[in-house]
């Protein structure tokens, strides 16, 4: 008996080798060559005919530019991430770890959709009816009206969205569903590339039909599997298909989840919700700058508060150090931070402030596991170690922020009023920010109760410090 041929498809690129190599061919990226079953070649109709609409040109001036409506999920954190709120017509692929809360938190905004009278859908491949229906009892959703469908192949899903015309469907995750028109297993290049692109296609055209209005256009929620580095499972133009890609991050083993806005054709890109988890479900942090702030009676050496962005939101975060004695190779780690700049800031430290760290381990962490990468915490950062190094605090109530270049110049950080304005409401009393980010009225209400020290250099930052703290 013949054996049956096969081919080799990149998962990085979704290029075509006739055997399998170390390295894909196409991109040069190493062990994503996977082993699938050839197309067949026999003159059929092209699958995406149908997906191929005809439209005639037009002039970019003459088209009308109406703001997409949003409907709100009832979960302002989500709405938030998302730009305001579900766009008609529009995909959105969320991804994150195993168990972090991707099914919880969709099941509860459907849930909240379909209570406020829209019309949804849950399409779920990894779980029977029966287990989705004990989830919504654990999380309260007692008597919802939401829609269960257990399928994955693409065909009957797209024939259920076709004869039921939902306004939210989820699709849970689309590395289960698969289509008949290919012979590969469930969650493969070809697989996922060609469903995805059929249910993109099908929210987009379903508002209209041969160019008659058929109503609202469905929106559709895609969950997608992540690797082991915490990317999403696929090929890369999944991502680029869907008009949103949503992350969850966050530590299993903790009770606090963040959800990040890596695209958003409808929104701000980086915004950024936070979630607790409780017995109910997720529920929004209101307020997530007291996740991020230690809980400290008095102030103590190695602790420095500062005020970044997240999309459009000002977060208080406080970066720790502590700086102990080193051996021969005194070690840098951070945690939250990129290591290579707190190596370039221990530098700028040493030869424009006299501090020396040379001989001494340094450590970094931004609490609450937050990721900051923006150069605005450089001057945090290096209060902090010099704070721990020396055994002095710093004020109560104080904050900082501001870029350091290696020249020792203290650089202004982008929409510096609003982290002023947020700090100042939240009832910190002294900054030390840079002297471009200072406030034109300082006797604006929005300051009231502010001490307001700028610098231009890092050695004026440190006298100001050490002025404070004795």
């Amino acid at each position: 008996m013949a054996k049956e041929k096969t081919v080799y498809v990149c998962s990085e690129c979704g290029g075509v080798s006739p055997k399998w190599q170390g390295k894909c061919p196409s991109c040069n990226a190493w062990n994503t060559l996977i082993e699938s079953a050839p197309e067949s070649t026999a003159p059929t109709k092209n699958r995406f005919a149908s997906l191929a609409k005809t439209a005639e040109v037009a002039i970019l001036g003459d088209i009308d530019a109406v703001d997409m409506a949003r409907t709100p999920t009832g979960h302002d954190e989500l709405d938030r991430v998302l730009g305001g709120g579900m766009v008609e017509g529009g995909v959105v692929l969320i991804g994150g770890d195993p168990g972090i809360g991707k099914s919880t938190l969709l099941l509860q905004a459907l849930d909240s959709l379909q209570r406020s009278g829209q019309s949804t859908l849950y399409v779920t491949g990894e779980e029977s009816g029966a287990q989705v229906a004990l989830r919504a009892r654990r999380l309260g959703l007692d008597g919802s009206q939401v829609r269960v469908l257990a399928e994955i192949g693409l065909e009957k899903i797209l024939a259920t969205l076709e004869a039921t015309r939902p306004d939210v469907a989820v699709i849970d995750s689309i590395q289960t569903v698969y289509s008949d028109q290919l012979t590969s297993a469930p969650g493969s290049v070809a697989q996922v590339r060609e469903c995805a692109a059929h249910l993109t296609r099908y929210a987009k055209a379903s508002g209209q039909m041969d160019g008659v209005t058929r109503g609202r256009a469905t929106s559709i929620v895609l969950v997608g599997h992540v690797t082991k580095e915490g990317a999403l499972a696929g090929p890369r133009v999944l991502e680029h298909m869907v008009d949103t890609v949503l992350y969850f991050e966050g530590d299993t083993h903790s009770s606090f989840r963040l959800v990040r806005a890596i695209k958003n054709r409808f929104g701000a890109v980086n915004e950024i919700g936070v979630f607790a988890m409780t017995e109910k479900g997720l529920k929004g942090v209101s307020n997530p700058s007291a996740i991020f702030l230690s809980q400290h009676a008095e102030p103590v050496p190695g602790s420095c508060v500062m005020v970044t962005l997240e999309g459009t939101r000002p977060m208080l975060v406080e970066i720790q150090a502590l700086v102990d004695s080193g051996g021969p190779s005194p070690r840098r780690l951070s945690v939250g931070l990129d290591k290579d700049r707190l190596a370039m800031l221990l530098a700028v430290l040493h030869r424009h402030a006299g501090v020396a760290c040379m001989d001494q381990d340094v450590f970094v962490n931004a609490v609450g596991g937050v990721r900051i990468s923006e150069p605005a915490a450089d001057l945090a950062v290096l209060l902090s170690i010099t704070s721990s190094l020396r055994g002095k605090p710093l004020p109560k109530g104080f904050f900082a922020f501001g870029e350091i270049g290696l020249a020792g110049e203290v650089r202004p950080a982008p929409r510096g009023q609003e982290r002023l304005k947020e700090a100042a409401k939240l009832g910190f009393s002294v900054a030390l920010v840079p002297k471009a980010n200072l406030p034109k009225n300082l006797k604006s209400k929005d300051f009231e109760g502010l001490t307001i020290h700028a610098v231009e250099r890092v050695e004026e930052a440190m006298a100001v410090v050490r002025d404070l703290a004795y």
